[in-house]
C-alpha cells in the first residue's frame, strides 16, 4: 500500500497524532536502506588505523532516482567523534554518505583532510550505482566536519589528487566550521589556540570567484566558540571581494555551537532544494 495510503487510513481508524507520526516515520523509513562501514580508501599503502579509520555508510532512498546526496563529516575537534546520519536529514529525499576519518593525534594534518577527499571522490564514482546523481553531490558537516568541508572545497588539490574538480560539488555547507586555521592543527605546531592563524591550511586563504555555491551557518555569535561567527563573516565578506556571488551566511541566534547544527539542517535542506533542481 502506498505510504499516504497507509496514513490516510490510519486517519480514519481514528488514531491519535502521535499513532500517526509514528507510523509516518516508519513508513518513510522503509523507502530507505543503509550500506555500512564501507573502504573508501584502497590500496597497499594503508596501515591498520587507516583501514579502520576510512570508512563511511550510504544512507539513501530505494524510490527515488538521479537524487541529492550529502557527504556528511561528523565533528569532534579534528580529535573525536565517529560517523552518523543526522536524524533531520532522514527521510527528506536525499542520500547521506556518513563518513569517518583519521584522528589527531594519531594523525596529524593534513591527513584528516586527505581521508575527506577521498571520501568525497568516492561519493562522486559510487553514488550512481545507489541510484543518486553525480551532479548532485553536497558536502557538509559540523565543527571539524564544517572546517573538512570548506577545505576540500575551496583548496582544490585535495580533490585534484583524485583526479577531479573541487568545482563539481553542487554545495558546500559547513555548520559553524572554523575558517582559520584550525586550532587542533595549531596546537599540533604548539601554537595557542587563541592566537589566530591563517596559512594554506585555512578555508579563509583560498578564496575564489569559481568557488561552488555556500552555505555557511553557526550559531549565536555571543555562545559560538572562540570567535566562529566572526570568522565565518570573514570568509563571506572576503567571498563577495572576490565577486564571488553565491555564498549566504546565516547566524542562529540563542544557539550555541553543540545545538546549532539541529537547526542549521532545514537551512541546508533549503540551499539543497533550490541548488538540485
Amino acid at each position: 500500500m502506498a505510504p499516504f495510503r497507509c496514513l490516510l487510513l490510519l486517519a480514519l481508524l481514528g488514531l491519535p497524532p502521535l499513532t500517526i507520526l509514528a507510523q509516518q516515520n516508519q513508513v518513510a523509513e522503509e523507502l530507505y536502506k543503509t550500506d555500512v562501514d564501507l573502504p573508501y580508501r584502497t590500496g597497499d599503502n594503508q596501515d591498520e588505523y587507516m583501514r579502520s579509520r576510512c570508512r563511511l555508510d550510504v544512507y539513501y532512498p530505494t524510490h527515488l532516482k538521479e537524487f541529492p546526496t550529502v557527504v556528511w563529516f561528523h565533528g569532534g575537534a579534528l580529535k573525536n567523534g565517529n560517523r552518523s546520519v543526522p536524524l533531520e536529514l532522514k527521510g527528506k529525499g536525499i542520500a547521506v554518505v556518513a563518513v569517518n576519518y583519521r584522528l589527531s593525534p594519531k594523525a596529524k594534518a593534513p591527513a584528516y583532510i586527505e581521508d575527506a577527499a577521498a571520501a568525497v571522490a568516492w561519493t562522486f564514482r559510487n553514488i550512481a550505482k545507489y541510484g543518486g546523481s553525480p551532479k548532485k553531490v553536497f558536502v557538509s558537516g559540523h565543527s571539524a566536519g564544517g572546517y573538512l568541508t570548506a577545505m576540500v572545497g575551496l583548496d582544490k588539490k585535495w580533490l585534484a589528487a583524485h583526479g577531479m574538480d573541487a568545482n563539481d560539488i553542487a554545495g558546500l555547507i559547513p555548520l559553524s566550521g572554523q575558517a582559520v586555521t584550525h586550532y587542533t592543527i595549531r596546537g599540533e605546531r604548539n601554537i595557542p589556540e587563541t592566537q589566530a592563524t591563517i596559512d594554506d591550511l585555512a578555508p579563509i586563504f583560498h578564496v575564489r570567484k569559481d568557488a561552488p555555491p555556500m552555505l555557511l551557518v553557526t550559531g549565536d555569535r555571543t555562545t559560538e566558540l572562540l570567535g566562529r561567527y566572526e570568522e565565518n563573516a570573514y570568509l563571506w565578506r572576503m567571498m563577495k571581494l572576490v565577486d564571488n556571488k553565491s555564498t549566504e551566511l546565516f547566524e542562529l541566534q540563542g544557539f550555541n555551537h553543540g545545538e546549532m547544527a539541529a537547526p542549521g539542517h532545514p537551512l541546508m535542506l533549503r540551499f539543497i532544494k533550490k541548488i538540485a533542481k
